[in-house]
């Protein structure tokens, strides 16, 4: 459960750095970051694999890229779902993601991983 406190919190950090860094994502404040993380973990673990799953033949067809428009969708839909999580287009809702895995990997870097993920 500490694990995922700290995974929550690390990439809320990440949600509002990457929210200041570009224009089109606003974050409120820092509680409302740590929704978005909330939020953004509850959707990548239970509707983004369902997407993948349902999406396969697209995303051969692609070469994988529609992945990108799925991370567009997950994002869009955490924005409907936080109040004070503003992302104004697709593009941005894109960016965010890419910038948020992002600095999600810097700050993990950093702070290290707990022993136990060490492999």
């Amino acid at each position: 459960m500490g694990r995922f406190i700290g995974k929550i919190l690390v990439t809320a950090v990440a949600a509002l750095i990457a929210s200041w860094l570009l224009p089109g994502v606003f974050i409120n404040n820092s509680i409302t970051a740590i929704l978005v993380a909330f939020v953004l973990a509850l959707l990548n673990g239970f509707i983004k694999p369902l997407l993948v799953i349902f999406t396969i033949p697209v995303t051969i067809l692609t070469f994988g890229l529609f992945l990108l428009i799925i991370n567009i969708v997950i994002i869009k839909w955490t924005a409907a779902i936080v109040p004070g999580f503003v992302v104004q287009n697709n593009w941005s809702a894109l960016l965010f993601s890419l910038l948020l895995s992002f600095v999600t990997f810097i700050i993990e870097s950093i702070i290290g991983r707990p022993e136990d993920e060490r492999g």
